[in-house]
């Protein structure tokens, strides 16, 4: 498996062959002003909650991938709105897991707010949880460190893409009591540097997680990471 770095918190996998795409900002970010989004090609775009720094390029991509749009039911609204098609879009809800021929994905809770770009309500913010081929990766999405977080210990995670840009999620110290929550210590950081208040000290923040323990990654903009 390969996860692919776009910056903030779009990352791309790909489970053997199929591509999922989640919170699609790249033309807006100015760290990210090498990626193409005309090339980047998506089976499954998968949505946390409806701020534009995470859905700025989700009809694009969508449009030229001929994407299925996942979401949970108030952003899958704003996503119709968008263009696409009522078949393109799968809406659910916290607690719900799909069933996908690449593996199950679990919505679980996020403790942020959500509106979409046209100030509309978006419904609640959320995280994923993907059971891939005996393999468990968990996106926080945009979060404060919340105890929920505990409940995902059981799934035995593999890896975990956590915020640690502070601000407007949690920060890197709140990160790594969430590391040890849900018992991963293979972090990958989202969510940082792409704007002034969001902007981290990385060697500190690579020392903080080493003295923790904890394995973190913070790959560049584009880099793969083979795990």
């Amino acid at each position: 498996m390969k996860l692919t770095y776009y910056g903030q918190s779009c990352v791309s996998f790909d489970f053997n062959g199929t591509k999922v795409l989640i919170d699609p900002f790249i033309s807006y970010n100015p760290l990210a002003s090498a990626i193409d989004v005309s090339e980047i090609h998506a089976d499954y775009i998968f949505l946390s909650h409806g701020h534009q720094d995470h859905v700025a390029d989700m009809a694009a991509i969508q449009k030229q991938s001929d994407s299925t749009v996942c979401a949970i039911v108030e952003t899958a609204a704003w996503v119709r709105k968008q263009g696409v098609a009522d078949d393109k879009v799968i809406e659910y809800n916290i607690g719900g897991t799909l069933n996908l021929p690449f593996g199950k994905v679990k919505m679980v809770y996020a403790a942020h707010t959500n509106s979409t770009p046209d100030g509309q309500y978006g419904g609640f913010p959320v995280g994923y949880v993907f059971f891939v081929e005996g393999k468990t990766i968990y996106f926080a999405g945009d979060t404060a460190l919340t105890m929920e977080m505990k409940l995902l210990e059981r799934y035995q995670i593999d890896l975990a893409l956590l915020p640690i840009g502070g601000h407007y999620t949690m920060d890197a110290e709140d990160a790594v009591i969430a590391a040890d929550f849900i018992n991963c210590k293979h972090i990958v950081g989202i969510h940082y540097d792409s704007f002034p208040p969001i902007t981290i000290d990385k060697e500190a923040t690579m020392h903080l997680f080493e003295n923790a323990g904890l394995n973190l990654e913070l790959p560049k903009v584009g880099e793969s990471i083979e795990f």
